[in-house]
């Protein structure tokens, strides 16, 4: 089965009629077929902090979303370790030179392991990083 990384910047577009990918994450999520989607724990903490900002409703839709999604057969969400995070920083130390965060170091490291090129994304980062972005919005 296809099996695709989920970042933040989906989750909260997803969840968020007002987000400006929204139309963008709903149009992807209707073409993507059967597949498996994969996302971290590290992702899931930037989703509850970036719809923290949109007031309690928010706050308390990301975290249903969170507890829905670790029990969902169809996502797998990866554990944070201490090994995990340690190669993040390595590599965000690697490429000072962009403005990858250390979430999306993370990231890209997961993808690379499972051998997964398509990412639930907008970011620009992940394109840069050589991976395939299924949110293009032509900016």
């Amino acid at each position: 089965m296809k099996r695709v990384f989920a970042d933040a910047c989906y989750w909260i577009a997803l969840l968020n009629p007002k987000d400006r990918l929204h139309e963008a994450a709903e149009r992807v999520s209707r073409d993507l077929g059967p597949c498996r989607i994969v996302t971290s724990e590290m992702v899931l903490v930037e989703l509850l902090n970036g719809l923290g900002r949109y007031g309690d409703d928010k706050r308390e839709l990301g975290v249903r979303t969170v507890r829905r999604l670790d029990s969902d057969p169809n996502v797998e969400v990866v554990p944070q370790t201490s090994l995990q995070f340690r190669s993040a920083v390595e590599r965000y130390a690697s490429r000072l030179d962009k403005e990858w965060g250390a979430t999306d170091c993370a990231s890209f490291l997961l993808m690379e392991e499972k051998g997964m090129s398509e990412v639930l994304t907008a970011d620009h980062h992940f394109k840069q990083a050589g991976f395939t972005i299924l949110m293009e919005t032509g900016e």
